[in-house]
């Protein structure tokens, strides 16, 4: 069973910074797609970032590209999200996500496993 455990968010003035990491427990030989998925209340929740297991395969939302970096680090199983120049929209619960299938194409139903979620608000 994979268990993924999200740490990093936090609160920050627009134009900041913010790294968010991922350890996951219970992965073998880093078969999974992993990545960043947020949402906001009385929203579907959204992708954010994917990376394949390779870590060449990387996919952004148009909307975080240029100020998003999502990394993994298979031997010690994590995943992080470096975000900077952050706005107040990116306001949002940010879930960990993993799948095998996942980095294909973005869909919820194929997130196989999910974090509990950190919250990241971004407000002057």
């Amino acid at each position: 069973q994979v268990q993924l455990e999200e740490s990093g968010g936090g609160s920050v003035q627009p134009g900041g910074s913010l790294r968010l990491s991922c350890s996951a427990s219970g992965v073998t030989g880093g078969v999974y797609c992993m990545g960043w998925f947020r949402q906001v209340p009385g929203k579907e929740r959204e992708g954010v970032a994917t990376i394949a297991v390779g870590g060449i395969r990387i996919t952004y939302a148009a909307s975080v590209k240029g100020r998003f970096t999502i990394s993994r680090d298979n031997v010690n199983h994590t995943v992080h999200l470096q975000m900077t120049q952050l706005r107040p929209d990116d306001t949002a619960m940010y879930y960990c996500a993993a799948g095998r299938d996942l980095c294909g194409a973005w869909s919820l139903r194929r997130v196989e496993y999910w974090g509990q979620g950190t919250q990241v608000t971004v407000s002057s």
